[in-house]
């Protein structure tokens, strides 16, 4: 009787096997779509990781220019003749009897556009 008794167990089992295994899968659609889709999921965690790529590189633009400024400060400080020019480009500054001309297109452009018709 011990022979026939582990047939029907087994029996049993192959009988019921197809419900466990749609049992499992439910379980796990379920606890994939939990862990994909709910607050601070893979969605979430994808998108956060871009938004941090997207940080990172606006960190290291910010810090090439921090860079640059802080070396354009050390030569206005350091360099009289970059202060100098910067003060003449920038500024408009000139020396003592120094003379600026400054010639205007626009006017020579509108002069040619209005001229008499008789």
């Amino acid at each position: 009787m011990e022979g026939r008794e582990g047939i029907v167990n087994l029996a049993f089992f192959k009988k019921n096997l197809f419900t466990y295994i749609v049992i499992f899968s439910f379980v796990a659609a379920i606890s994939l779509t939990w862990l994909t889709f709910r607050r601070h999921g893979l969605i979430d965690l994808h998108k956060m990781q871009k938004e941090k790529e997207t940080c990172l590189a606006i960190l290291k633009d910010l810090k090439e220019k921090n860079r640059l400024l802080a070396d354009e400060i050390r030569r206005l400080k350091e360099d009289s003749k970059y202060f100098e020019s910067v003060a003449r480009e920038q500024l408009g500054m000139v020396k003592d009897n120094e003379i600026v001309y400054r010639f205007k297109k626009a006017l020579k452009n509108a002069k040619k556009g209005t001229k008499k018709e008789k």
